[in-house]
């Protein structure tokens, strides 16, 4: 993760400086000072460039004067409209702006207050982001060289303050992008429940569900997809217990199919390696009880992921196979691409059964059809609670994890019917996410539940200011402030 440092405005003398400002108002006494420092050098090019701190704009000076290499102006437009998520905006444009540059820089954030800077730094932490540890070699300035920024401001007691909750969830945040962007023989279920179990150094518990113990509690959905794979499947329970003893945790489920081959139902070839990123709702669970305990939430917390690959062998799951769940409900499977909801009707009802949790939110990269409705901006939410879904789509405004609630009508479960079980796995093309969302809520009793559907949002094919391309880390800023807002005690 970035270093980042806060310290008292001063007007550095050496390397690279960003200043940060509004269009409006006081201006900045650091761009100020550098400007007389640079005689003027800084308020000519902004001149030349039409440059007026616009929100999003930037200008670069190079070799200035006054021993600084380059100075970078960034707009925060006007002064009343700067919230966190334009703070967090502007933090990722200084660092993709630095980062090919320097690996150390410092930020004149002078003109905001503690709060607004610790965004700044939030957002520069989640653009600096990149997954590069399998590269060997680099081409000529494609090296990413950013390693820490040193931010300046008039209230470093309250960046401070607000940067010591914000970091845990940053570090939640890319914990939950290397998972997603790990290739899927790097992180198959048995790496992953490794990684899962270094979360016991910031307090939690750990607690690992083998194959014999799922098929003693009955996960016949689970194992089923599981079954065609030379790794066994496995259950994780993580427990975060910040709360009063003996209160009811919140509790998170998380779809961990670390590679989906589609199994007998096999996919086409053609972006099949995006099924490594199959697993986004259990990283995203992952990553939220990592920042929970880092920031040392008062609540009880606890997030139960599935992690299996779907494979094909000769002992994988067929179509047209009948499985008995954790439930006792049977499922006959007709098509073994549908697998995350095997995978979650086992998870779903262990959890609620087990912890009797205040709610259950659960995340899964669990159908295209969700794709095809909301593309990649907006993550699907299906809910049984009108007042858990309203908390989740506002909070996700908030950080910028957004959802979209759709329907959830009770005649959509007629298309699961089957002749020979319970339910099938699939009710056809039309309304697919919805169906989905449907038989998953068969597995769901009268607890307050919520599914959102990622696989839209879960990876970027195209990078913004503080989600570069790849594994967005979607769901984990989200959780956090439900809880934080909602449910803390």
């Amino acid at each position: 993760m970035l270093d980042t440092g806060f310290s008292e405005s001063r007007l550095p003398h050496e390397g690279v400086l960003a200043i940060l400002a509004p269009s409006d108002g006081a201006p900045s006494a650091l761009y100020a000072q550098a400007d007389a420092a640079t005689d003027g050098a800084l308020s000519r090019a902004a001149k030349a460039a039409d440059f007026s701190f616009a929100a999003k704009a930037s200008c670069v000076v190079l070799a200035p004067g006054a021993g600084l290499d380059r100075v970078v102006l960034i707009g925060l437009g006007p002064r009343d409209a700067i919230d966190a998520r334009v703070a967090e905006q502007a933090g990722g444009t200084v660092a993709s702006a630095l980062g090919k540059v320097a690996a150390r820089a410092t930020v004149a954030l002078d003109t905001l207050p503690g709060g607004l800077a610790a965004h700044v730094a939030l957002g520069a932490v989640l653009g600096a982001y990149r997954f590069d540890s399998y590269r060997t070699t680099w081409r000529e300035g494609e090296a990413w060289k950013l390693e820490g920024l040193e931010f300046l401001g008039t209230d470093v007691a309250g960046a401070q303050a607000a940067w010591t909750s914000l970091s845990a969830v940053a570090r939640g945040v890319l914990l939950c992008r290397d998972l997603v962007n790990e290739p899927a023989n790097m992180l198959r279920p048995d790496t992953f429940e490794a990684r899962i179990t270094k979360l016991r150094d910031l307090g939690v518990e750990v607690e690992v569900l083998d194959r014999e113990a799922m098929h003693r509690l009955g996960f016949g959905a689970l194992l089923g997809v599981g079954q065609g794979s030379s790794v066994p499947p496995r259950t994780v329970i993580m427990r975060w217990n910040g709360g009063a003893e003996g209160e009811a945790p919140v509790a998170f489920i998380g779809k961990g199919v670390t590679f989906d081959s589609g199994g007998i139902s096999i996919k086409p070839a053609g972006g099949m390696e995006e099924m490594k990123t199959d697993m986004g709702g259990a990283a995203a669970v992952v990553g939220t009880i990592a920042a929970l305990a880092g920031r040392k939430a008062r609540v009880n917390a606890v997030g139960v992921v599935g992690l299996v690959e779907n494979m094909l062998s000769g002992d994988a799951q067929r179509p047209g196979d009948v499985v008995r769940t954790a439930s006792g409900q049977t499922v006959e499977v007709l098509n073994t691409d549908a697998e995350g909801r095997l995978v979650l009707a086992d998870v779903l009802w262990y959890a609620q059964d087990r912890f009797r949790p205040r709610f259950m939110v659960d995340l899964a990269t669990l159908t295209g059809a969700i794709v095809v409705s909301l593309g990649n901006e907006r993550a699907g939410l299906f809910s049984n609670d009108d007042t858990l879904a309203q908390q989740l789509a506002t909070t996700g405004e908030g950080v910028g994890d957004r959802l979209w609630r759709m329907p959830m009508c009770a005649s959509y479960l007629e298309l699961l019917r089957s002749d020979i079980a319970d339910l099938k796995n699939i009710g056809g093309r039309a309304g697919g996410s919805i169906t989905a969302a449907k038989f998953l809520e068969c597995f769901v009793n009268k607890v307050p539940w919520a599914h959102l559907d990622i696989a839209g949002t879960a990876f970027a094919h195209k990078g913004t200011a503080c989600v570069p391309k790849g594994a967005t880390g979607f769901g984990v800023r989200l959780l956090d402030a439900l809880v934080r807002e909602h449910y803390e005690g």
